[in-house]
């Protein structure tokens, strides 16, 4: 069956907003204040350790130790307000069911925690059009490995080699070339087109042209 696997953050919904919250919950812990704003949205959706190393290296220096004691209290903070600021890109849902509709399997692999897309996802009201669902620690191995990416597709019912991945980062542009599959990077994510210098199979500049651009990648 062919399969379209949908990355999360920065690709179904823009979850920069409540992802810099939780960082700054952090430093405002430590006495800091905020050392986030919207304009690091791009670090927001390379992680959490990410927006902890950016926000320290602002304070003059980055500490392994304080990253890896402050990343809990980041997925504490985040968990209790996953959903204040966050919002699905225009035509996701509408996407993401044509292709149902036209017979595609769809899922999703992200490098959310598990636990925290599933919440995520069952709160946007968009868990059950996915026929799977893995996270960073579904398996013992993440994205830009291509295990995640398989099994995003196998669990979904689908095969690897009649699927393709819609993300928005070189971490997704990375699985696609490791698992061997083609890859439609979004320009509406914080990068823009910048993503052009990955050179993906496609860029996709609005979920409305989804459903053909998958038909035509995957006929």
């Amino acid at each position: 069956m062919r399969t379209v696997v949908f990355d999360l953050d920065g690709t179904l919904a823009d979850t920069s907003a409540d992802l810099l919250a939780a960082a700054n919950a952090c430093f405002r812990g430590l006495g800091h204040g905020d050392l986030l704003g919207p304009g690091d949205a791009l670090t927001a959706f390379h992680g959490g350790r990410a927006m902890l190393r950016l926000g320290f290296s602002r304070l003059g220096g980055v500490d392994d130790a304080m990253i890896d004691a402050q990343y809990p209290v980041l997925l504490d903070a985040y968990a209790q307000a996953i959903d204040v600021h966050t919002t699905l890109y225009p035509g996701a849902v509408a996407a993401v069911e044509a292709l149902r509709a036209a017979g595609f399997a769809v899922s999703i692999c992200t490098n959310k925690p598990e636990a925290l897309a599933q919440d995520l996802t069952r709160r946007l009201g968009i868990r059950p059009l996915f026929g799977a669902l893995i996270g960073a620690d579904t398996l013992p191995t993440r994205k830009p490995d291509a295990a995640p990416y398989v099994a995003a597709v196998e669990q979904a019912g689908g095969t690897v080699s009649r699927s393709m991945l819609i993300g928005d980062t070189e971490t997704d542009r990375k699985t696609g070339l490791a698992a061997g599959v083609p890859v439609a990077l979004v320009t509406f994510g914080p990068e823009g087109r910048g993503v052009e210098r990955l050179r993906p199979e496609a860029l996709l500049d609005h979920f409305d042209d989804l459903p053909a651009l998958a038909a035509r990648i995957l006929r």
